[in-house]
């Protein structure tokens, strides 16, 4: 349900506690349905939520996530005792530190911390001083320099903002042409606003991609099950990148074997490279991998729980989120141990028509409530709004149908299945989410 104003605070029960979770989008929804499920839990709150969070949580309407004032006084007069950041750009602003010298305890990494993220090129510089492997590159922030480089080196290059972009500031660019456009696009045209202000142009690397997650509190690691995502908007990883079209999880390309060269050779690395230079890590630390012939090497860190990966992880995750949560933010995570289901879980998003380009909003939606009815199935809304009891799209990414199944391919066959129930016009959605796990070897 939504509230429109601070409601009055009541007395918490031994050993329960009120949480704030902020954000609004289907990884906020993933995190409230499983933190919901905590008995540690008297009352869930979300900052502003969404119809699918409001059956979970209060919400609160037109909350903005990055009224830090706001946020710091709804703690205090509720008595929150945790706040979870879900989005990357209240963590790149700080929210965390403003919450802790309040002394209001907050999961997620420090403004300091966070520059993982909202600045790749402090994230090459930090991956080159730990030799952790990743693509070469070069930084640009002048775009004649940047154009001339790219004229002389020709050959598939890939172009990055280093600012914070959605997920939409990627340009793989196979042909000159195309990467002088990515150019003109993201430093002459701001397409991505001061994001774009400096580019990284680097090696374009092959190999199948996945998502390793982990929780770090300093030292301690706690890597998650594996994941890949699809970004390409299109079957067949064609067209546009987005925030991410689906996903699933485990993948079969990440071994034990490769899981711990992963750990052993990028995020311990990694962690210790921060620890060394004063920063303290608490919260989640995403690692965007390629799996190349020469092992895994990185794409890009995010400083957040992803998404789409969210979803099908939480699908997963048998074990007490907010315990675990708690055990990173209060330096117990070496005592944490996570139960995961052992079937796999599959996620396929439902955008707007012209997603990740310009898109209508308002647009009515029908048949969740009979994709949700069916087992082992959940839709987590990511882009809805509810306007006089209507359920409307109000962003790019509308849904994320998310089954489990005792193989990918019957969590995918689940998924699609209850993806037929949806509909909403110009809804548009990838057919083959999964399809490197299921192709022939």
């Amino acid at each position: 349900m939504a509230i429109a104003s601070i409601p009055a605070v009541a007395k918490v029960p031994p050993n329960r506690m009120k949480v704030l979770l902020i954000g609004s989008g289907g990884r906020e929804h993933a995190l409230a349905w499983k933190l919901a499920e905590s008995p540690h839990v008297s009352a869930l709150y979300a900052w502003p939520g969404n119809p699918g969070v409001a059956q979970l949580a209060d919400c609160i309407d037109g909350a903005d996530v990055m009224n830090f004032a706001g946020i710091e006084k709804f703690a205090k007069q509720n008595q929150i005792a945790l706040v979870v950041v879900g989005p990357e750009d209240p963590l790149a602003g700080g929210l965390v530190d403003r919450l802790t010298a309040a002394g209001i305890r907050a999961f997620g990494p420090t403004k300091e911390a966070a520059q993982l993220e909202a600045d790749k090129w402090f994230a090459k510089e930090l991956m080159r001083h730990q030799s952790v492997p990743t693509a070469e590159a070069r930084s640009f922030t002048d775009a004649d320099a940047a154009e001339d480089y790219i004229k002389r080196h020709g050959g598939a290059v890939v172009i990055k903002a280093v600012g914070l972009a959605k997920g939409k500031g990627v340009t793989v660019a196979y042909r000159t042409s195309d990467a002088l456009e990515a150019i003109a696009r993201i430093m002459r045209q701001r397409e991505f606003g001061d994001a774009g202000a400096r580019v990284i142009i680097e090696e374009k690397l092959t190999g199948p991609e996945c998502s390793i997650l982990a929780f770090v509190s300093d030292r301690a690691i706690y890597v998650m099950e594996s994941a890949q995502d699809h970004k390409p908007v299109e079957d067949g990883d064609v067209g546009p990148m987005t925030g991410g079209m689906g996903a699933y999880s485990p993948t079969p390309m990440v071994t034990d074997a490769t899981l711990s060269t992963i750990e052993r050779d990028i995020l311990v690395p990694i962690v210790d490279g921060l620890v060394r230079d004063g920063v303290s890590y608490k919260g989640i630390l995403y690692a965007g991998l390629m799996l190349t012939m020469n092992g895994p090497k990185v794409l890009e860190f995010n400083c957040r729980f992803g998404d789409p990966e969210t979803q099908p992880l939480m699908m997963r995750l048998q074990s007490d989120l907010l315990e675990t949560m708690l055990a990173v933010v209060e330096g117990k995570l070496d005592q944490a141990k996570l139960k995961w289901d052992p079937r796999a879980a599959l996620s396929v998003v439902a955008t707007s028509k012209g997603y990740p380009g310009s898109y209508d909003k308002g647009v009515p939606i029908t048949g969740i409530d009979d994709a949700d009815a069916i087992d082992d199935v959940k839709v987590f809304h990511g882009g809805t709004r509810m306007i006089d009891g209507k359920l409307l799209t109000d962003g790019g990414r509308v849904l994320s149908v998310t089954a489990l199944g005792d193989t990918i391919a019957q969590a995918q066959k689940r998924a699609y299945e209850a993806m037929k129930k949806i509909r909403f016009e110009g809804m548009h959605f990838r057919r083959d989410i999964g399809y490197q796990a299921l192709r022939p070897a």
